[in-house]
């Protein structure tokens, strides 16, 4: 529920529909269906390096085993500002979404009140952080099923089931290569927080069994949860339809398009509600993730010692507070420059998970290349990923391009900077420059990564 739950946001809730108007109906699909299977590998990578060392740290202590002390340092670094930016990020966006309902109060208060609520779930045993995570999570696959089934019922009252959509103008692939990229990226940044289970294999019960059996099921959850939603929007809804093009109106969500057919009464309500508990199941999973990499760091000698310090519930207290201190004045500073460094740190933050995605499938690659020869081979696995080293390769050649390809949707702006660009990129020039400090510092030789 966690691994399911963690990739399940406003991307689909809100702006699914934008996809489809963007590359069209084929290439949304298609988009999505590549971006599945690419999550598949990482997951199934993760899933064998788990059940063979669970860790609480993530996979940031697999990147220092298996490819190197310097590669990990920096993986573990842009992890966690990865994510301590993210509970700013996402708090912010609760405290928008219930100015809805509440116009005349002012955001900041709300923007509190889900902080401290945040903080306390993951202050006490991380029994209660798996518990609240649990609820969020199931509430919004319980809203993806109902509006399966509500969009099934409503294709057959469709002419031709709704397959004209899909020969409607320049369809299926709506403005060809350059719209799929869109898409595809847009994916990526759907997706993220999968890799959020591998976070919990050192604090979950018998996790050698756990992780993977919990692995094992994601990308058949994906497939149903995203490509079967995508597929229902196709059918329902032409491309060219202005609605989709909205992304950032609840009233035109696709799902308040579906469910104001049956309840219309209250369809934008339901919907509002559905984002706001997906909003904040992501800023419990940020400050949990940010916590656990933080005092990984302090543990492993790379941060101070004090962060690895546990309170009397076995909570890392000191990378906490810290992760939560650093959330909440760059949240509080998103709110004073008017909403422009919010819009950035979404950007930077994305970039982040596409790097920790690509040091996912590169210490699988080397895990098995070099590690588990010198350690007993592949008996030693109880778990093991299927198609290495051919989905580690495809999946960092795939992230590759994703992240050279950021600079895509900024140039469809008409008055874009260099600075815009180079705020995008911000991310992988930190993580660069970590490595690089940490390797000379050391006085390795840049080529030798392992």
């Amino acid at each position: 529920m966690i691994a399911i739950g963690g990739s399940i946001g406003t991307g689909i809730f809100l702006a699914s529909g934008y996809t489809v108007s963007v590359g069209g109906p084929g290439g949304a699909l298609l988009a999505y269906v590549l971006m599945a299977l690419i999550v598949y590998f990482l997951m199934t990578s993760l899933a064998e390096m788990s059940a063979y060392k669970p860790t609480t740290g993530t996979f940031c202590e697999y990147s220092s085993l298996f490819v190197g002390p310097s590669f990990g340092i920096a993986m573990g670094y842009n992890y966690w500002l990865n994510w301590a930016i993210t509970i700013a990020v996402d708090i912010s966006a609760a405290s928008l979404i219930m100015s809805y309902w509440f116009p005349e109060v002012h955001s900041v208060i709300f923007s509190l009140m889900f902080f401290a609520l945040i903080f306390i779930s993951n202050f006490y045993s991380v029994r209660v952080y798996g518990e609240v995570e649990y609820f969020m999570s199931f509430v919004k696959v319980a809203v993806i099923i109902v509006f399966i089934v509500l969009g099934t019922m409503t294709i057959f009252e469709q002419p031709h089931f709704g397959t004209q959509n899909w020969h409607q103008g320049d369809a299926p692939f709506h403005n060809g290569f350059l719209g799929f990229m869109t898409v595809f990226l847009f994916a990526g940044f759907s997706f993220q927080g999968t890799e959020l289970v591998g976070v919990a294999s050192g604090e979950t019960k018998d996790p050698e069994v756990t992780i993977p059996k919990s692995i094992r099921y994601v990308f058949w959850r994906l497939l149903l949860f995203y490509i079967v939603s995508i597929t229902i929007i196709t059918l329902l809804l032409p491309y060219d339809d202005p609605r989709l093009s909205i992304q950032d109106n609840v009233t035109t969500s696709p799902f308040t398009l579906i469910f104001s057919h049956y309840f219309s009464t209250y369809a934008a309500d339901i919907v509002n509600f559905i984002i706001l508990i997906a909003v904040l199941s992501a800023a419990n999973a940020s400050m949990y993730s940010s916590t656990r990499v933080l005092w990984y760091l302090g543990r492993s000698g790379q941060a101070p010692k004090v962060f690895s310090r546990l309170n009397p519930y076995a909570i890392p207290i000191v990378a906490l507070l810290t992760s939560a201190l650093v959330g909440s004045l760059v949240f509080l500073s998103s709110f004073i420059s008017n909403g422009v460094l919010f819009s950035y740190l979404i950007q930077l933050s994305t970039l982040s998970g596409f790097i920790a995605w690509f040091g996912i499938a590169l210490s699988h690659y080397f895990f098995r290349k070099k590690y588990l020869p010198a350690h007993g081979g592949l008996s030693m696995l109880t778990y093991k990923s299927r198609f290495y080293p051919y989905a580690q390769i495809i999946s960092m050649i795939a992230l590759i391009i994703i992240m050279a390809a950021q600079f895509i949707p900024i140039m469809s702006t008409a008055n874009y900077k260099f600075l815009d660009v180079l705020i995008i990129y911000s991310s992988l020039i930190l993580f660069c420059i970590i490595f690089f400090v940490h390797k000379f510092k050391k006085g390795g030789r840049v080529s030798n990564l392992t």
